[in-house]
């Protein structure tokens, strides 16, 4: 794989799993390259943590991640299917370290 491509498994809502390129060295967050990827992710606040509409279940890789802020988990808190593998994927920009990340869409399609 080169250098700065890492792959993530993606489970659609209807179960379907497909993996998906993701390039480390833009500044996207995963939210913003789900959306490009043609997943329906609403985005609703813009990734701004204030709608949760990109709500993700981190189904392997979530000790790659960095910890969640307190805005996240805040949010997060609101969401009556959170645990704790869910994190927002609109505060996430992946890293080569990402590499291999599986991921679940949860997120609210309203």
């Amino acid at each position: 794989m080169e250098e700065n491509l890492i792959q993530v498994s993606v489970i659609d809502r209807d179960g379907k799993e497909d993996k998906i390129t993701v390039p480390t060295d833009i500044n996207l967050s995963l939210m913003e390259i789900l959306k490009a990827s043609d997943y329906e992710i609403l985005a609703t606040c813009g990734g701004m943590a204030l709608c949760a509409t990109c709500h993700v279940e981190v189904v392997d890789g979530l000790d790659s991640l960095p910890e969640a802020s307190d805005q996240e988990l805040d949010m997060l808190d609101t969401l009556p299917d959170s645990t704790h593998r869910s994190r927002l994927a609109c505060q996430l920009h992946l890293q080569n370290s990402n590499n291999d990340m599986k991921i679940k869409i949860k997120g609210s399609l309203q």
